[in-house]
């Protein structure tokens, strides 16, 4: 990646760069367009680069449950229950609601003794069961956690139960911000998801895919390990860390968010689509990968084919770069 391949310019507070923007053409007509922030940062919380505004606060979503299931091995309940890999996998993942998916996010709970009654995830239109819920694992992965720590298992959706409490403290520590400083809503799944800055869930992804917290790199080793599980066949998440041969962890979240980390660099990417629109998060990150050096041609061309709402009779386009922070 050299500088004078761009114009580069200082992406500060208050005063953002331009946004990236994704153009649909439609037989050569502009149908659609759609904005886009990003940042990278490291595991500091300097801000390296960003498009847009890097500052921009929005919901961390699903890009958050790594972070979430750290207290699975913060507080024991991995070790204690004999969960491997796989399972602290899916515990991480949004997943495809597939028999193996429903069956790591069951092996939790068995492993820890509780009943797939307790789970509080709503059961998907057309499924039998809340484990083909796609955020199965994050809610067993609680559930485990709360018997560990002798804490009420009916109520571990309330933001002001412990183990709530216990996740926005965990962020709290990592960002260097008081925990009481992080506005909160509630995501699709029924917990808490926490209002951030986009440069802060980069660094959550720095720390992840670096060395700063051995228990955000326990879960993105198991990740890297179980790609298929923290999305599945053809999903992005699963086909970008496949793909990036151990050196990229991939998760995305509702309404546009998509997060990155280079692994053993302590470098992490958050983008967040104004008007959450999937495709283009995904055109975004493959060209942030691409723009970053993060994969090589050859995987970069055979990404993209994989994810039809990139290619078939559309012709998505990206326009705009990152731009280095602090230069002019």
């Amino acid at each position: 990646m050299s500088q004078s391949s761009s114009p580069f310019t200082v992406a500060r507070r208050g005063s953002p760069a331009a946004p990236l923007e994704v153009l649909l053409r439609r037989n050569g007509m502009v149908e659609s367009v759609h904005r886009v922030h990003a940042a990278v940062a490291d595991q500091q919380g300097r801000l390296l680069m960003g498009a847009g505004d890097p500052f921009r606060v929005s919901f961390g979503r699903s890009a958050l449950k790594p972070l979430q299931a750290s207290l699975l091995i913060l507080t024991g309940a991995a070790e204690q229950n004999r969960l491997q890999e796989r399972q602290l996998a899916i515990a991480c993942a949004s997943h495809c609601g597939t028999v193996t998916h429903a069956r790591a996010a069951f092996h939790i709970l068995w492993n820890a003794g509780l009943s797939t009654d307790l789970l509080q995830c709503p059961v998907p239109p057309g499924a039998s069961s809340p484990l083909q819920h796609n955020c199965s694992g994050k809610h067993a992965a609680f559930l485990a956690i709360c018997k560990r720590m002798d804490w009420p298992l009916a109520t571990y959706m309330d933001p002001e139960h412990p183990l709530q409490q216990e996740v926005l403290q965990r962020l709290a520590e990592l960002l260097h911000q008081p925990a009481a400083e992080f506005p909160l809503a509630t995501d699709d799944c029924g917990v808490p998801t926490v209002q951030l800055q986009l440069a802060q869930l980069a660094r959550v992804f720095a720390v992840l895919s670096g060395s700063g917290a051995p228990e955000l790199e326990r879960l993105c080793r198991a990740m890297q390990a179980h790609p298929e599980l923290v999305a599945g066949d053809g999903c992005f998440d699963t086909e970008v860390m496949r793909l990036g041969l151990g050196a990229l962890v991939s998760k995305g979240g509702a309404e546009g968010i998509q997060c990155l980390g280079r692994v053993n660099e302590g470098i992490g990417v958050a983008i967040k689509v104004e008007d959450g629109a999937k495709r283009a998060k995904h055109a975004v990150a493959l060209h942030l990968l691409d723009q970053l050096g993060w994969l090589t041609p050859e995987a970069a061309a055979d990404l993209r084919p994989r994810f039809p709402h990139l290619s078939v009779h559309l012709n998505l386009q990206v326009s705009g770069e990152l731009r280095f922070n602090g230069t002019s």
